[in-house]
């Protein structure tokens, strides 16, 4: 966040005094110990995505304001990517660091940015929690699903080829979007979002932390009853939080998991897991009958409440770090675009992986209880799995947690794996 401007006057101007005899010679030797450096030049700031605004797209109820990142190379009928920027951000922002419009001009997609502002919500965030912004045909939904459908006659863009992401509210708002508008998405992903009418009956802050359980049966039925006459297949879901994260737990991706996967008619238990990324983030993937991954939940160890991003300009890295709520671990984009079917230059599909490999999470026993690799009771902390012993539930007491098989935790501060 900014710093607020000085004041204007802060009072008398102070007298100029001359330097210290010294400092010219401490200077001279400094410069002799680091040798160019002091000479460097300062780094030059990343020049900011060219976005264009389209100022009649629709009705558009909800206020909002759509923006196009259109690369200079497009494909005939190109892939649309709805992208939801979280709350206190704007369109610019998201695009300057999510690292998306890099990933637009290699994959070859048109990239749509809604912004929503202060006028809607004072944080900037979208109202995913009001009903009238939440549900089919009317309000915010319904301008960004009048934002694609320009996108698709103004450009056009292939209809059956939409996906939306986006973080936090614009992760809730993700979530609403496929829940809304089944028969728009294809799929999408869901980044430090919650499940799809948890403020249905709970406050927004209820919902976003402790979070909210609910059998996946009553979770998929929120979802049926956004669009009760909808008999058709429903969007693939991918699902990202940091294990850490204080703001919208950990557990909202249990429940976005249990949402979906019953939606889809999956057992809770992945088909596959497997460590993605300079990070080893965990990958569980649920996969349909079809050998499609219908769901997929990804748990970025050691971060907490943000877009994971991974600067560089390496073939798996994206983003940037110049703002708030983007955070330096894998380019979680990159994944994403893998996911929707859109990467082109990537590696491809990881492949099966090992469903028994192990995945190592180091962090505090309150982080661990977060994010479920342990509970607490009589105010100690003990392993989900193996039942272990990790000592006071507090943010001081840290442990390595061994997970294998999946949902199987054990001690392994000694090493791992």
């Amino acid at each position: 966040m900014p710093l607020p401007p000085l004041r204007a006057t802060l009072g008398a101007r102070p007298r100029t005094r001359p330097l210290p005899r010294f400092l010219p010679r401490l200077l001279a030797v400094l410069a002799v110990v680091l040798g160019t450096a002091l000479a460097a030049p300062a780094p030059q700031a990343r020049a900011a995505v060219t976005l264009t605004r389209v100022g009649d797209f629709g009705s558009n109820p909800g206020a909002l304001t759509m923006y196009v990142y259109r690369p200079a190379t497009l494909p005939a009928r190109p892939a649309v990517v709805v992208a939801l920027h979280g709350c206190t951000q704007n369109a610019q922002l998201y695009a300057d660091n999510s690292g998306l419009p890099r990933l637009a001009d290699e994959d070859g997609f048109l990239l749509v940015l809604a912004e929503t502002g202060t006028a809607n919500n004072a944080s900037k965030c979208f109202n995913w929690f009001q009903s009238g912004d939440n549900r089919r045909g009317q309000g915010e939904a319904l301008s960004v699903r009048q934002m694609v459908s320009h996108a698709v006659t103004a450009y056009g863009a292939d209809p059956g080829r939409v996906y939306v992401t986006g973080l936090s509210a614009g992760g809730a708002m993700t979530a609403v979007m496929l829940a809304t508008y089944p028969d728009v998405f294809s799929a999408g992903a869901v980044v430090a979002g919650l499940p799809y009418d948890c403020t249905r009956d709970n406050s927004p802050y209820l919902c976003m932390n402790p979070g909210v359980d609910r059998s996946p049966a009553e979770w998929a039925q929120r979802v049926r009853d956004a669009y009760p006459s909808y008999t058709g297949p429903w969007p693939r879901a991918a699902i990202w939080y940091g294990d850490q994260d204080t703001t919208v737990v950990p557990r909202n991706a249990t429940e976005l998991r249990d949402q979906w996967t019953a939606l889809h008619g999956l057992s809770q238990t992945p088909t596959r897991s497997t460590a993605i990324g300079p990070d080893a983030t965990r990958q569980d993937q649920y996969l349909a009958a079809d050998g499609t991954v219908a769901v997929e939940v990804d748990r970025v160890p050691g971060i907490g409440h943000g877009t994971p991003v991974d600067p560089g300009t390496g073939a798996d890295q994206c983003g940037g770090t110049g703002a708030p709520y983007f955070l330096d671990s894998i380019c979680s984009s990159r994944w994403i675009a893998r996911f929707f079917g859109l990467d082109t230059t990537g590696p491809g599909d990881p492949g099966p992986g090992d469903p028994g490999s192990a995945a190592c999470w180091t962090a505090s026993n309150y982080a661990h209880v977060q994010a479920g690799r342990a509970t607490t009771r009589g105010g100690y902390t003990y392993a989900v799995g193996s039942g272990q012993n990790m000592g006071l539930y507090n943010t001081f007491v840290t442990h390595t947690l061994k997970e294998s098989p999946t949902g199987y935790f054990a001690l392994a501060d000694g090493g791992c794996p």
